[in-house]
């Protein structure tokens, strides 16, 4: 290590110490998540796709199936995700007679977009999509950040007949506190918030899905990790008890932030819960 880097390593472990991280680097951690491109293509028929919306041009992937049609479930991925995480989706549901669309969310994947905002804009997105193919019965299917889209576009959104969502927070500015540095004071959290808002212009108040879950009026089911130490189950708890419309809640034992989906237990439990939503 050169004298100059061993000086800025110094510097920035005694900024991490004091507490003294500029709020400009939060607001751009909060706005600016890494991205990632699919690392390859689907292993099974589709169709590249796309819209625009506000000037951009978002970038999905269409598997329709070969089955009787019952519909189609929109994947709505996680934060520094894309696409390819909703590819599993079509494997399982496509056979059982589902068109699955998965793409990438703004300033995420291939898509554009430079600021990401929790579901400010990304629900209206969501809306732009169902314009060209929410044709039928519409399931939203989100993960972690795309869960809080998807119960926010279920909101506004009278096409949506149901929401998978899991691990989902019920705020921004609560899992924006809890997501934080250690280091970070309270002050520097919400003035990091502010910065954001006046960068991606938006409002982090209105990003809710606890807030959203009283317009929400068709059935959901929320999933989440009993051992979830990033986003605690106490945020789905919370959207459940707010939830106006029909609602099923399913803590799973033992799981985390990203691994809610491995039991064959919870599959069984999305399969009969799709069935009845169609009763």
């Amino acid at each position: 290590m050169n004298g100059h880097r061993a000086i800025r390593v110094r510097i920035l472990s005694l900024c991490l110490l004091c507490g003294c991280m500029p709020p400009s680097w939060g607001a751009s951690a909060l706005l600016h998540p890494a991205r990632r491109k699919a690392a390859s293509q689907p292993p099974l028929p589709f169709e590249d796709v796309s819209v625009d919306n506000d000037g951009l041009t978002l970038r999905g992937w269409l598997f329709r199936t070969s089955a009787p049609r019952r519909g189609i479930v929109v994947h709505l991925h996680g934060v520094s995700d894309n696409r390819w995480s909703g590819v599993g989706l079509a494997q399982r549901f496509g056979p059982r007679g589902w068109d699955v669309l998965v793409y990438d969310s703004r300033a995420h994947g291939e898509s554009d977009g430079t600021e990401c905002t929790y579901g400010f804009y990304e629900k209206n997105d969501v809306s732009r999509w169902l314009d060209r193919y929410g044709e039928g019965r519409v399931v939203l299917f989100g993960a972690s950040l795309g869960a809080a889209v998807a119960l926010q576009a279920a909101a506004i959104d009278g096409r949506v007949r149901g929401v998978i969502a899991q691990s989902t927070f019920s705020d921004l500015r609560t899992i924006a506190s809890e997501r934080a540095p250690f280091f970070a004071s309270k002050g520097q959290v919400a003035e990091a918030v502010r910065q954001a808002e006046q960068i991606g212009r938006f409002s982090a108040d209105e990003v809710s899905p606890l807030r959203a879950a009283a317009q929400i009026h068709v059935p959901v089911l929320l999933l989440h990790g009993e051992d979830d130490d990033e986003t605690r189950p106490a945020h789905s708890q919370r959207v459940y008890e707010a939830l106006a419309g029909p609602k099923k809640l399913l803590l799973v034992p033992g799981a985390g932030h990203n691994d809610v989906l491995s039991g064959s237990e919870v599959w069984a439990a999305i399969d009969a819960w799709l069935d009845a939503l169609e009763n």
